[in-house]
Protein backbone atom coordinates (compact mmCIF):
# COMPACT_ATOMS: atom_id res chain seq x y z
CA UNK A 1 0.00 0.00 0.00
CA UNK A 2 1.43 3.36 -1.06
CA UNK A 3 2.14 5.95 1.63
CA UNK A 4 0.01 9.07 1.00
CA UNK A 5 2.01 12.12 -0.06
CA UNK A 6 1.49 14.88 2.51
CA UNK A 7 -0.48 17.93 1.39
CA UNK A 8 -0.37 21.40 2.92
CA UNK A 9 -1.86 24.81 2.31
CA UNK A 10 0.43 27.82 2.12
CA UNK A 11 -1.01 31.09 3.38
CA UNK A 12 -1.36 33.58 0.53
CA UNK A 13 1.03 35.94 2.34
CA UNK A 14 3.64 33.25 3.03
CA UNK A 15 7.18 34.64 2.87
CA UNK A 16 5.77 38.10 2.10
CA UNK A 17 8.15 39.74 4.54
CA UNK A 18 11.24 37.71 3.72
CA UNK A 19 14.40 39.58 2.74
CA UNK A 20 14.54 40.35 -0.97
CA UNK A 21 16.56 37.62 -2.70
CA UNK A 22 19.52 38.42 -4.95
CA UNK A 23 17.55 38.22 -8.20
CA UNK A 24 20.24 40.17 -10.05
CA UNK A 25 22.56 37.15 -9.73
CA UNK A 26 20.16 34.89 -11.67
CA UNK A 27 21.04 34.19 -15.31
CA UNK A 28 17.82 33.19 -17.03
CA UNK A 29 17.26 32.23 -20.68
CA UNK A 30 13.77 32.22 -22.18
CA UNK A 31 13.17 30.20 -25.35
CA UNK A 32 9.91 30.00 -27.27
CA UNK A 33 7.30 31.70 -29.41
CA UNK A 34 8.07 35.41 -29.64
CA UNK A 35 5.22 37.83 -30.36
CA UNK A 36 4.48 41.53 -30.58
CA UNK A 37 1.39 42.71 -28.70
CA UNK A 38 -0.19 45.78 -30.23
CA UNK A 39 -2.87 47.75 -28.37
CA UNK A 40 -5.07 50.35 -30.04
CA UNK A 41 -7.00 52.42 -27.50
CA UNK A 42 -9.96 54.56 -28.47
CA UNK A 43 -13.35 56.00 -27.71
CA UNK A 44 -16.65 54.27 -28.51
CA UNK A 45 -19.58 56.61 -29.06
CA UNK A 46 -21.68 55.02 -31.78
CA UNK A 47 -22.63 51.84 -33.64
CA UNK A 48 -21.51 51.35 -37.22
CA UNK A 49 -24.21 51.87 -39.89
CA UNK A 50 -22.58 49.03 -41.87
CA UNK A 51 -23.02 46.32 -39.22
CA UNK A 52 -24.17 46.07 -35.58
CA UNK A 53 -20.67 46.66 -34.20
CA UNK A 54 -19.18 49.55 -32.22
CA UNK A 55 -17.03 52.12 -33.98
CA UNK A 56 -13.76 52.67 -32.11
CA UNK A 57 -12.03 55.99 -32.82
CA UNK A 58 -8.35 55.23 -32.13
CA UNK A 59 -6.65 57.80 -29.90
CA UNK A 60 -3.54 56.01 -28.64
CA UNK A 61 -1.35 53.05 -29.61
CA UNK A 62 1.00 50.90 -27.54
CA UNK A 63 3.31 48.04 -28.41
CA UNK A 64 4.51 45.46 -25.90
CA UNK A 65 6.48 42.25 -25.91
CA UNK A 66 4.24 39.19 -26.12
CA UNK A 67 4.47 35.41 -25.80
CA UNK A 68 7.91 34.19 -24.77
CA UNK A 69 9.14 37.79 -25.03
CA UNK A 70 6.69 38.79 -22.30
CA UNK A 71 8.06 36.00 -20.08
CA UNK A 72 11.54 37.47 -20.62
CA UNK A 73 10.20 40.95 -19.90
CA UNK A 74 8.79 39.73 -16.59
CA UNK A 75 12.08 38.10 -15.62
CA UNK A 76 14.03 41.24 -16.52
CA UNK A 77 11.60 43.43 -14.54
CA UNK A 78 12.46 41.35 -11.46
CA UNK A 79 16.13 42.16 -12.01
CA UNK A 80 17.31 38.83 -13.43
CA UNK A 81 19.98 38.83 -16.15
CA UNK A 82 17.69 37.71 -18.98
CA UNK A 83 18.22 36.44 -22.51
CA UNK A 84 15.63 35.58 -25.17
CA UNK A 85 16.02 33.05 -27.97
CA UNK A 86 13.28 32.89 -30.59
CA UNK A 87 12.27 33.60 -34.17
CA UNK A 88 10.77 36.74 -35.72
CA UNK A 89 10.27 37.88 -39.28
CA UNK A 90 12.66 40.16 -41.13
CA UNK A 91 10.10 42.96 -40.97
CA UNK A 92 9.05 46.13 -39.18
CA UNK A 93 7.40 44.20 -36.35
CA UNK A 94 10.60 42.20 -35.82
CA UNK A 95 12.54 45.48 -35.61
CA UNK A 96 10.06 46.71 -33.02
CA UNK A 97 10.51 43.54 -30.93
CA UNK A 98 14.27 44.06 -31.00
CA UNK A 99 13.86 47.68 -29.85
CA UNK A 100 11.53 46.69 -27.02
CA UNK A 101 14.03 44.05 -25.87
CA UNK A 102 16.76 46.70 -25.73
CA UNK A 103 14.46 49.01 -23.79
CA UNK A 104 13.86 46.22 -21.25
CA UNK A 105 17.57 45.30 -20.95
CA UNK A 106 16.94 41.82 -22.38
CA UNK A 107 19.79 40.23 -24.33
CA UNK A 108 18.39 39.31 -27.75
CA UNK A 109 19.32 36.10 -29.55
CA UNK A 110 16.45 36.41 -32.02
CA UNK A 111 16.75 34.62 -35.34
CA UNK A 112 15.34 36.49 -38.35
CA UNK A 113 13.31 34.37 -40.76
CA UNK A 114 12.84 36.09 -44.12
CA UNK A 115 10.12 33.64 -45.13
CA UNK A 116 7.67 34.59 -42.37
CA UNK A 117 6.06 37.58 -40.69
CA UNK A 118 6.54 38.30 -37.00
CA UNK A 119 3.63 37.04 -34.90
CA UNK A 120 1.38 39.96 -33.97
CA UNK A 121 -1.63 40.07 -31.65
CA UNK A 122 -3.56 43.28 -32.22
CA UNK A 123 -6.07 44.22 -29.53
CA UNK A 124 -8.56 47.05 -29.96
CA UNK A 125 -9.60 48.55 -26.62
CA UNK A 126 -12.64 50.79 -26.21
CA UNK A 127 -13.89 52.09 -22.86
CA UNK A 128 -11.29 49.95 -21.09
CA UNK A 129 -12.79 46.82 -22.68
CA UNK A 130 -11.19 44.62 -25.33
CA UNK A 131 -13.44 44.89 -28.38
CA UNK A 132 -11.60 42.54 -30.73
CA UNK A 133 -8.27 40.72 -31.11
CA UNK A 134 -6.69 40.14 -34.53
CA UNK A 135 -3.83 37.63 -34.88
CA UNK A 136 -1.15 37.48 -37.57
CA UNK A 137 1.10 34.43 -37.44
CA UNK A 138 3.33 32.09 -39.47
CA UNK A 139 5.37 29.07 -38.36
CA UNK A 140 9.19 29.38 -38.60
CA UNK A 141 10.97 27.53 -41.40
CA UNK A 142 13.01 24.37 -40.79
CA UNK A 143 16.41 25.93 -41.55
CA UNK A 144 15.94 28.71 -39.04
CA UNK A 145 14.77 26.23 -36.38
CA UNK A 146 17.94 24.16 -36.89
CA UNK A 147 20.08 27.27 -36.45
CA UNK A 148 18.10 28.13 -33.31
CA UNK A 149 18.75 24.69 -31.79
CA UNK A 150 22.48 25.01 -32.47
CA UNK A 151 22.55 28.43 -30.81
CA UNK A 152 20.54 27.11 -27.86
CA UNK A 153 23.21 24.51 -27.12
CA UNK A 154 25.94 27.12 -27.46
CA UNK A 155 24.19 29.40 -24.94
CA UNK A 156 23.67 26.75 -22.25
CA UNK A 157 26.95 27.39 -20.38
CA UNK A 158 25.99 31.07 -19.94
CA UNK A 159 22.65 30.50 -18.15
CA UNK A 160 21.54 28.76 -14.95
CA UNK A 161 17.76 28.62 -15.42
CA UNK A 162 15.76 28.08 -18.61
CA UNK A 163 12.12 28.74 -19.41
CA UNK A 164 10.66 27.07 -22.48
CA UNK A 165 7.54 29.07 -23.34
CA UNK A 166 5.37 27.09 -25.76
CA UNK A 167 2.44 28.87 -27.39
CA UNK A 168 2.09 26.19 -30.06
CA UNK A 169 3.27 28.56 -32.82
CA UNK A 170 6.09 26.34 -34.11
CA UNK A 171 9.21 27.70 -32.40
CA UNK A 172 9.63 24.77 -30.00
CA UNK A 173 9.43 21.74 -32.30
CA UNK A 174 12.85 20.71 -30.92
CA UNK A 175 11.76 21.06 -27.30
CA UNK A 176 12.56 17.44 -26.33
CA UNK A 177 16.18 17.80 -27.45
CA UNK A 178 16.44 21.18 -25.73
CA UNK A 179 15.29 19.70 -22.43
CA UNK A 180 17.70 16.77 -22.70
CA UNK A 181 20.65 19.04 -23.44
CA UNK A 182 19.78 21.46 -20.65
CA UNK A 183 19.26 18.78 -18.01
CA UNK A 184 22.50 17.03 -18.98
CA UNK A 185 24.18 20.40 -18.40
CA UNK A 186 22.63 20.57 -14.91
CA UNK A 187 20.22 23.42 -15.65
CA UNK A 188 16.84 24.13 -14.06
CA UNK A 189 14.22 23.85 -16.83
CA UNK A 190 10.67 25.17 -16.51
CA UNK A 191 8.15 24.60 -19.30
CA UNK A 192 4.87 26.36 -20.01
CA UNK A 193 3.20 23.63 -22.11
CA UNK A 194 0.61 23.55 -24.86
CA UNK A 195 -1.31 20.86 -26.74
CA UNK A 196 -2.78 17.49 -25.78
CA UNK A 197 0.52 15.59 -25.55
CA UNK A 198 3.06 16.51 -22.89
CA UNK A 199 5.55 13.71 -23.67
CA UNK A 200 7.92 16.10 -25.54
CA UNK A 201 8.44 17.84 -22.19
CA UNK A 202 9.75 14.66 -20.53
CA UNK A 203 12.62 15.31 -18.14
CA UNK A 204 11.91 18.99 -17.42
CA UNK A 205 12.30 20.24 -13.87
CA UNK A 206 8.83 21.79 -13.60
CA UNK A 207 5.83 21.87 -15.94
CA UNK A 208 3.27 24.68 -15.43
CA UNK A 209 -0.05 23.84 -17.16
CA UNK A 210 -3.25 25.69 -16.39
CA UNK A 211 -6.46 23.84 -15.55
CA UNK A 212 -7.77 23.41 -19.10
CA UNK A 213 -4.33 22.37 -20.42
CA UNK A 214 -4.00 19.66 -17.78
CA UNK A 215 -7.56 18.43 -18.38
CA UNK A 216 -6.83 17.94 -22.07
CA UNK A 217 -4.01 15.57 -21.16
CA UNK A 218 -5.27 13.65 -18.09
CA UNK A 219 -9.03 14.13 -18.32
CA UNK A 220 -11.31 15.78 -15.79
CA UNK A 221 -11.53 15.28 -12.03
CA UNK A 222 -14.30 15.63 -9.47
CA UNK A 223 -12.31 15.69 -6.24
CA UNK A 224 -8.95 16.96 -5.03
CA UNK A 225 -7.94 13.33 -4.49
CA UNK A 226 -8.62 12.48 -8.14
CA UNK A 227 -6.68 15.56 -9.23
CA UNK A 228 -3.71 14.64 -7.06
CA UNK A 229 -3.69 11.07 -8.36
CA UNK A 230 -3.76 12.15 -12.01
CA UNK A 231 -1.23 14.95 -11.55
CA UNK A 232 1.22 12.72 -9.68
CA UNK A 233 0.89 9.96 -12.25
CA UNK A 234 1.65 12.42 -15.06
CA UNK A 235 4.58 13.88 -13.11
CA UNK A 236 6.07 10.42 -12.65
CA UNK A 237 5.49 9.39 -16.28
CA UNK A 238 7.27 12.53 -17.53
CA UNK A 239 10.10 12.33 -15.00
CA UNK A 240 9.41 15.83 -13.64
CA UNK A 241 10.67 17.15 -10.32
CA UNK A 242 7.35 18.93 -9.90
CA UNK A 243 4.15 19.86 -11.71
CA UNK A 244 2.59 23.26 -11.01
CA UNK A 245 -1.12 23.58 -11.79
CA UNK A 246 -2.34 27.18 -12.10
CA UNK A 247 -6.03 27.27 -11.20
CA UNK A 248 -7.15 30.87 -11.76
CA UNK A 249 -9.41 31.94 -8.87
CA UNK A 250 -8.61 28.68 -7.02
CA UNK A 251 -4.92 29.56 -6.74
CA UNK A 252 -2.16 27.09 -7.55
CA UNK A 253 -1.19 23.52 -6.63
CA UNK A 254 2.34 22.17 -6.84
CA UNK A 255 2.80 18.40 -6.98
CA UNK A 256 6.19 16.89 -6.14
CA UNK A 257 7.40 13.51 -4.94
CA UNK A 258 7.59 14.71 -1.32
CA UNK A 259 4.45 16.79 -0.89
CA UNK A 260 1.59 18.69 -2.47
CA UNK A 261 1.52 22.45 -1.87
CA UNK A 262 -1.62 24.54 -2.36
CA UNK A 263 -1.88 28.32 -2.25
CA UNK A 264 -5.02 30.42 -2.65
CA UNK A 265 -5.15 33.15 -5.28
CA UNK A 266 -3.70 36.42 -4.02
CA UNK A 267 -5.59 38.82 -6.31
CA UNK A 268 -7.33 41.75 -4.69
CA UNK A 269 -8.99 43.02 -7.87
CA UNK A 270 -8.91 41.19 -11.19
CA UNK A 271 -8.67 43.66 -14.06
CA UNK A 272 -6.95 41.66 -16.82
CA UNK A 273 -5.66 38.07 -16.70
CA UNK A 274 -3.71 38.23 -19.98
CA UNK A 275 -0.07 37.42 -19.38
CA UNK A 276 -0.56 36.29 -15.77
CA UNK A 277 0.86 32.84 -16.54
CA UNK A 278 3.97 34.51 -17.99
CA UNK A 279 4.46 36.42 -14.74
CA UNK A 280 4.03 33.29 -12.62
CA UNK A 281 6.55 31.15 -14.51
CA UNK A 282 9.09 33.99 -14.73
CA UNK A 283 8.87 34.64 -11.00
CA UNK A 284 9.01 30.94 -10.12
CA UNK A 285 12.10 30.46 -12.31
CA UNK A 286 13.88 33.55 -10.98
CA UNK A 287 13.24 32.53 -7.37
CA UNK A 288 14.50 28.99 -7.96
CA UNK A 289 17.57 30.52 -9.56
CA UNK A 290 18.36 32.25 -6.24
CA UNK A 291 18.26 28.92 -4.43
CA UNK A 292 14.78 29.43 -2.95
CA UNK A 293 12.77 26.37 -1.91
CA UNK A 294 9.77 25.27 -3.94
CA UNK A 295 7.47 26.63 -1.22
CA UNK A 296 9.18 30.04 -1.22
CA UNK A 297 9.17 30.20 -5.02
CA UNK A 298 5.51 29.17 -5.20
CA UNK A 299 4.36 31.73 -2.63
CA UNK A 300 6.28 34.52 -4.37
CA UNK A 301 5.00 33.55 -7.83
CA UNK A 302 1.46 33.54 -6.44
CA UNK A 303 1.91 37.07 -5.10
CA UNK A 304 3.29 38.19 -8.47
CA UNK A 305 0.28 36.73 -10.29
CA UNK A 306 -2.06 38.51 -7.88
CA UNK A 307 -0.37 41.85 -8.57
CA UNK A 308 -0.25 41.55 -12.35
CA UNK A 309 -3.96 40.70 -12.86
CA UNK A 310 -4.73 44.09 -11.37
CA UNK A 311 -3.00 45.77 -14.31
CA UNK A 312 -4.15 46.22 -17.91
CA UNK A 313 -2.64 44.04 -20.64
CA UNK A 314 0.58 42.03 -20.58
CA UNK A 315 2.04 43.83 -17.56
CA UNK A 316 4.98 43.02 -15.29
CA UNK A 317 5.78 43.00 -11.58
CA UNK A 318 8.91 44.59 -10.14
CA UNK A 319 11.16 43.36 -7.36
CA UNK A 320 10.06 46.35 -5.27
CA UNK A 321 6.38 45.37 -5.61
CA UNK A 322 7.11 41.80 -4.52
CA UNK A 323 9.44 42.72 -1.69
CA UNK A 324 8.38 46.18 -0.44
CA UNK A 325 10.72 47.80 2.03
Amino acid sequence: MNTPIPSRLLAADSYRHQAAPQLSTVRLLVVGDVMLDRYWFGDVSRISPEAPVPVVRIERREERLGGAANVARNAAALGAHTGLLGVVGDDEAGDQVEQLLRDSSIHSYLKRDEAISTIIKLRVIGRQQQMVRIDFEDAPTENVLRDKLTQFKALLPDYDVLILSDYNKGSLVNVAEMIRSAREAGKIVLVDPKGDDFTPYTGATILTPNRSELQRVVGGWKTEEQLAEKAQRLREELGLDALLLTRSEEGMSLFSANEVLHVHADAREVFDVSGAGDTVIATLAAMLGTGATLAEALATANRAGGIVVGKLGTATVTREELFPG
